[in-house]
């Protein structure tokens, strides 16, 4: 090879060397960020602790069953007693108060009790909005006192970070029928409703089919981002309203009466390690024997188990969904429910505008037009074909001219083993399942955390997984990020406190103080007691004070006021 040839090539051999070691010098290229997940926050209305399969419930749950053997659930996980103050809760990470939704729909003058959500308490949905999510939300909304068509609309979904939503503003109705039903920022009749004209309409299905039918649009048109879907089913509040096919799965499953069902519950969830099967159960509630009208009150919940199975039903078909369309790994999917069991006695006796008598062969009111909305509030006078809608004993729970609540004592067995109810704060009243499945993001399969958490950290999660940040002139999130415990790791938190209508809590590790209205306070060490069975706080009451100046201290700082609240405004 002649030298100028050689020389040419050695220079090329150095440049390749020098290049090759620049490229070993240089710094890695970091690992691409991962991506932040969708996240769907399912929300049940008005069930207990021990009501789905994976709790230790005979309810055939078995979509969240398997959400929670590949994921996780939360044994201490709580709610704030109440729908409308868990709606506002949940929504902003805030306690009630401080979102404006102490209480219920109404304005009472106060900060903490406007019936609307504040400003400065911003939504999950506006929360993520900014990092480039897309919001929707189905179901019940419940957070401003403004349900009419003509009425401000300040407080509805797409006012506060949604861009798209199928929605009942107001917090209960028929399931066949249901009122303030909103598409987007319309109100609908479902039976005027070109967009969605199934043969049965059944609002369970409905908003199940408004999730699947968001997740569909959103891949096919903005498969580029990551979305927020938010489900909060009306099941199983009042009325029991369910479909016959699933009615007729729970037939005679509850004529052995409340307290057989109650210890099948205990053992279960006790084999699952959900609760310490040396800490009885609370005293139950109702003597069946004594019970003159049997064959209605097991009617009463096999409707109730029945609303149940179909939701679960909807969560299955919405899962398939997400697998359909691929979205099923990087999904993040909390389940949990928006106060315990409820007693509340709606529609087990008659009156004048709900007689307790039987079905009359032909209807007996005029029929209402498909374009007329349902009737307002939450207890409508009729049905759509002209039936009178009916209450009491006489009246089998389940189509749609019945208004029934299922009672007290069955409210009993949701609570499995806790005591109180929905508005108390008793465990009863706040417990909560929390399912979380994540399979790219949540490492553990099946298994259980016992740290204690409160919906308040639903959006401290959201945002944690996102990226997202409280914008100038928000409220700072009350809550923490559950990141720590689906690693297993514990939660660092001072307290955790509750108010409603003048009942009271406060919870600081393994104590917990609770009040209801107007009576002292009761302290419970909860990792030994927390059937709160043996009240300490006579023999403690260094420990009593310590915990009431902790409650003191945060309830003047988010806005709680002593019950009774002024008149509605």
């Amino acid at each position: 090879m002649p030298f100028a040839a050689r020389l040419q090539h050695s220079a090329l051999q150095l440049l390749a060397l020098l290049t090759a070691l620049t490229a070993l010098a240089a710094p890695l290229p970091a690992d691409p960020p991962a991506p932040r997940p969708n996240i769907i926050v399912i929300l049940s209305d008005d069930m207990g602790f021990s009501d789905l399969g994976c709790y230790g419930g005979e309810i055939r749950t078995p979509a969240l069953d398997s959400l929670a053997a590949a994921g996780l659930r939360f044994t201490q996980f709580y709610n704030t007693a109440r729908c409308c103050p868990t709606r506002a809760s949940l929504l902003t990470g805030l306690y009630p108060q401080q979102a404006g939704g102490g209480h219920m729909m109404d304005d009472r003058g106060l900060p903490g009790y406007t019936g609307n959500l504040h400003t400065s308490a911003r939504t999950i949905a506006e929360l993520l909005k900014p990092v480039g999510y897309r919001n929707y939300a189905v179901g019940k909304w419940h957070v401003t006192r403004h349900a009419d068509a003509a009425g401000p609309k300040h407080n509805w979904p797409l006012q506060r970070g949604f861009d798209g939503c199928y929605v009942t503003i107001h917090g209960a109705g028929s399931f066949y029928d249901p009122s303030s039903l909103v598409r987007d920022n319309q109100m609908i009749s479902p039976y005027a409703d070109p967009e969605y004209q199934p043969q049965t309409y059944y609002y369970t299905d409905a908003i199940t089919d408004h999730a699947i039918g968001f997740v569909r649009q959103h891949t096919q048109q903005h498969a580029q981002q990551p979305f927020f879907l938010y489900v909060a089913y009306t099941a199983a509040h009042w009325p029991m309203h369910a479909l016959p096919e699933d009615i007729a799965r729970y037939r005679g499953r509850y004529d052995q009466g409340y307290q057989p069902v109650r210890e099948a519950r205990f053992r279960r969830a006790a084999e699952l390690g959900l609760i310490d099967p040396s800490q009885p159960m609370a005293p139950g509630f109702g003597d069946w024997n004594a019970m003159p009208h049997k064959a209605w009150e097991a009617a009463c919940m096999e409707v109730y188990a029945a609303m149940v199975d179909r939701m679960d039903q909807g969560i299955g078909r919405l899962m398939h969904t997400l697998q359909q369309t691929g979205q099923d790994q990087q999904t993040l999917v909390f389940y949990l429910q928006d106060n315990g069991g409820c007693a509340e006695t709606v529609g087990r006796t008659g009156n004048r505008q709900h007689p307790d008598i039987a079905r009359p062969a032909q209807p007996t009111l005029p029929v209402m037009k498909p374009e007329d909305f349902a009737a307002a509030g939450s207890t409508p006078a009729q049905t759509r074909d002209g039936f009178p809608v009916r209450m009491g004993k006489q009246v089998m729970p389940g189509p749609a001219d019945t208004y029934v609540a299922y009672g007290r004592a069955w409210a009993t067995v949701s609570n499995t083993p806790f005591r109180e109810y929905k508005h108390w704060v008793h465990e009863g009243g706040i417990s909560t399942p929390l399912v979380a499945h994540w399979p790219a993001g949540i490492a553990a399969r099946g298994e259980l955390r016992h740290s204690p958490g409160h919906l308040i950290d639903i959006a401290a999660t959201c945002c944690d997984v996102a990226g997202a940040t409280v914008p100038d002139g928000g409220q700072p999130l009350e809550g923490v990020s559950l990141l720590p415990a689906f690693a297993g790791q514990p939660l660092q938190r001072e307290a955790i406190y509750w108010e409603h209508e003048g009942n009271r809590a406060v919870r600081a590790g393994r104590w917990k103080l609770v009040a209801k209205h107007d009576q002292p306070w009761e302290l419970y060490d909860i990792d030994t007691d927390r059937v709160e069975a043996n009240n300490l706080a006579d023999k403690q009451p260094d420990r009593v004070r310590e915990l009431s100046l902790l409650y003191d201290r945060w309830a003047a700082r988010a806005s709680v006021a002593p019950w009774p609240l002024p008149e509605p405004r």
